[in-house]
């Protein structure tokens, strides 16, 4: 019996083991992900630019330290998607769907800023890049 109890204790020593490496590696994962160094940085401030106006200025603090050429192209084109949207809801009948838009706009948007493209907003983008092209 104590020859099982020390396989089985052999075992779990094991699989801690793995288990501690495999979390240690996750850590570095994420670390890496998030490390504002990293040249994939730009991914992340390019995806935390879309989240409302709060996420938009987080995300230009964190494009400050270290500019990346795709975290820069998302900023212009959510600024420019939401001033879009705050026009186009004074207008009156308009107001309606401007919302319904801009929610499409976003969503297309965040989704090529996941996939790393820089893609425009469909008729304005271009004009978004040439008027915020300070940020």
């Amino acid at each position: 019996m104590s020859d099982e109890n020390k396989d089985l204790g052999d075992k779990a020593e094991d699989a801690f083991d793995k288990a501690k490496e495999s979390a240690k590696e996750f850590s570095d994962d994420v670390k890496k992900t998030f490390d504002t160094n990293n040249p994939d940085s730009g991914k992340t401030v390019a995806i935390i630019a879309h989240i409302t106006l709060i996420g938009w200025i987080v995300a230009i603090i964190m494009n400050g330290s270290n500019k990346t050429e795709l975290g820069s192209y998302y900023i212009r084109q959510t600024l420019g998607i939401w001033l879009l949207a705050l026009v186009l809801s004074w207008i009156p009948i308009v107001g309606c769907f401007a919302f319904l838009i801009c929610v499409v706009l976003i969503v297309m948007s965040v989704i090529n800023a996941a996939n790393e493209k820089k893609v425009p907003t469909p008729v304005v983008g271009e004009y978004f890049q040439d008027w915020f092209k300070s940020l």
